[in-house]
């Protein structure tokens, strides 16, 4: 991956700028308002020094005073509209590059046959979040920087202009060094950022793969992993750490030195005419405004400004390349059923195999339980099925295709926590397909979501899942995947949340439904529904009806022969 030239990185910023000149020159207006205070500090402290309190007017020292306290007074004013003028440049920015990074992951992620991954969704939360606010902070920081020093070089002018020999050549010196150490800190930021998302995608994919690693016995192996991950960021960051000094170095020259120079100049410039009271203002136009508007840049571009270029390196990048582009392919006609053949796959390069060299065919029609202990594979063999996760070797076809090919459309899964989203429960029910109002009712109807319509009222009833029970988000999700025109349907544990009779009626309904229906089996009542049972037990898969099952597999045996029917015994130890 190569990040995107300074062009492309820049691209952005400049039409955030362009877009509304109107803000910017309301920006400037107020910035101007801000920065009166640096313009009339050392000049309003001279004056009443050496034309008032020192001359015997008192009258005349407090009213450069006032002066000074009203500009003060402006600058609280125009403080609190260059915040909102900052934000009517930065709201757009965040918006734009927003929608960049949603379209980014969703084009890879069709291209690649795969989910956009925890680096595309770091990007769409952590990055962009954080490329607006440097962005912020880097306005407010130069637009201050730049205005302040304007109006401490007119008042030093005005002031003394001999002053002026003092303090400008070692200011630049310090803004040069400065600006010199920003490419080695962007390099560095960008290390640090980079083994930050290494970091989080080791960390979420240790995270959903606990229960297969446990089962597999893995768990130093995968330490280890995440382990080196952590080290490199604490380099990264140490790195970062040692670049950063050259900003202490930069402010020292730029922001202490000119201060030296002044009080090592004073005889200097008393002997060119300048007072007590001049010498004082020059040193608070230094101290006052100068130093502390260095500063304020330095800690700005030199964190936030890194920071910003960074992150648009990392999110305006063309993206991580797809394994393979390839086009989705439609279900071929009459076949909704899969096949896995060879099939092996690990958590990782060291991790035990969970899936090891399987071969499954399951026939268009079929209707299969998936039986086994807590961690031993079962949601990873509907994740190779649904195309989420690669074979580590092997080929997955599902509806005649590649799984990591095939039309989302010609498949379903439904996992143990249901989704639900803000909107009409309609909204929700035909968000995979349109249906008519009868085939609404009849989905409603086929997996018991009858009591919940009425409860609402109707299908207009806005619901999001604060409103819903478990069980009730399970049965709304069960009559989406009812009403998809999928071939195969995949219930990960789907009606675990539901009573016996409610769990019974809805497996029904789908076995009614037609189609290829692969049920993970949460209570053994689910396996004696089904036509037959593929039972995992960590050193084979034997697939067969439930008398075959009971005579070839000792789990399943053991599992039936405790078995009560009254009690709906779960499956899981």
């Amino acid at each position: 991956m190569n990040p995107p030239d300074g062009h492309a990185v820049n691209r952005p910023l400049r039409r955030a700028l362009r877009r509304d000149p109107y803000q910017l020159f309301r920006l400037a207006g107020w910035s101007i308002a801000e920065t009166a205070p640096s313009l009339v500090i050392g000049l309003a402290i001279a004056r009443a020094i050496d034309d008032g309190f020192g001359a015997g007017r008192p009258a005349t020292g407090f009213a450069w005073l006032a002066l000074l306290g009203g500009a003060w007074l402006l600058a609280a004013v125009g403080a609190r509209q260059v915040v909102m003028a900052v934000a009517s440049v930065v709201e757009p920015f965040r918006e734009e590059l927003l929608a960049h990074v949603v379209d980014d992951a969703l084009r890879h992620s069709v291209m690649s046959g795969r989910g956009p991954g925890a680096g595309a969704v770091a990007r769409s939360n952590l990055q962009v979040e954080l490329a607006r606010d440097a962005f912020a902070s880097v306005i407010t920081v130069v637009r201050s920087f730049a205005f302040t020093v304007v109006s401490v070089v007119l008042g030093l002018a005005t002031l003394v202009p001999e002053v002026l020999a003092l303090v400008l050549p070692p200011f630049v010196a310090g803004l040069v060094i400065f600006l010199l150490s920003l490419r080695a800190l962007a390099r560095r930021q960008r290390d640090f950022i980079l083994a930050d998302e290494h970091t989080a995608g080791s960390l979420a994919a240790m995270v959903g793969g606990l229960r297969d690693i446990t089962a597999c016995r893995a768990e130093e192996r995968v330490a280890d992993d995440v382990g080196l991950r952590v080290a490199e960021q604490a380099r990264a960051a140490r790195s970062l750490a040692r670049v950063t000094a050259l900003r202490t170095l930069s402010l020292a020259v730029g922001g202490w030195l000119p201060v030296l120079l002044v009080l090592a100049g004073t005889p200097w410039l008393i002997g060119e005419g300048a007072g007590a009271g001049v010498i004082l203002g020059a040193l608070a136009y230094v101290t006052q405004s100068l130093t502390p508007a260095l500063g304020n840049l330095v800690e700005g571009l030199g964190i936030n400004g890194v920071r910003l270029r960074v992150a648009l390196g990392r999110l305006l990048r063309d993206g991580d390349p797809p394994v393979r582009a390839r086009g989705r392919l439609t279900a071929r006609d009459g076949n909704g059923g899969a096949e896995l053949r060879g099939v092996t796959f690990a958590y990782g390069p060291h991790a035990e195999p969970v899936i090891n060299d399987l071969d499954l065919v399951v026939p268009e029609g079929d209707h299969i339980a998936v039986v086994g202990p807590s961690g031993i594979g079962k949601s990873t063999l509907a994740a190779l099925l649904t195309g989420v996760l690669p074979p580590g070797s092997g080929q997955v076809l599902v509806c005649g295709v590649p799984a990591d090919r095939l039309d989302p459309a010609d498949r379903v899964l439904i996992p143990q926590e249901a989704y639900v989203f803000r909107g009409s429960l309609l909204e929700n029910l035909t968000y995979l397909a349109e249906a008519s109002r009868e085939a609404v009712d009849d989905a409603v109807a086929a997996v018991g979501l009858t009591d919940l319509v009425t409860r609402l009222g109707d299908y207009s009833a806005e619901v999001h899942s604060g409103l819903l029970s478990p069980a009730e988000r399970q049965l709304v999700a069960l009559a989406r995947a009812y009403l998809a025109p999928a071939r195969l349907v995949i219930l990960d544990e789907a009606t675990c949340h539901l009573d016996p009779a409610a769990e019974a009626r809805a497996e029904e309904a789908f076995a009614r439904r037609g189609g290829t229906l692969l049920v993970i089996a949460h209570r053994l009542t689910s396996a004696l529904r089904a036509r037959r049972i593929l039972v995992m037990d960590g050193t084979s898969v034997r697939l067969g009806t439930h008398e075959e099952m009971l005579a070839a597999s000792p789990l399943y045996a053991d599992l039936a022969g405790q078995w009560n029917p009254s009690s709906a015994q779960e499956l899981v130890p």
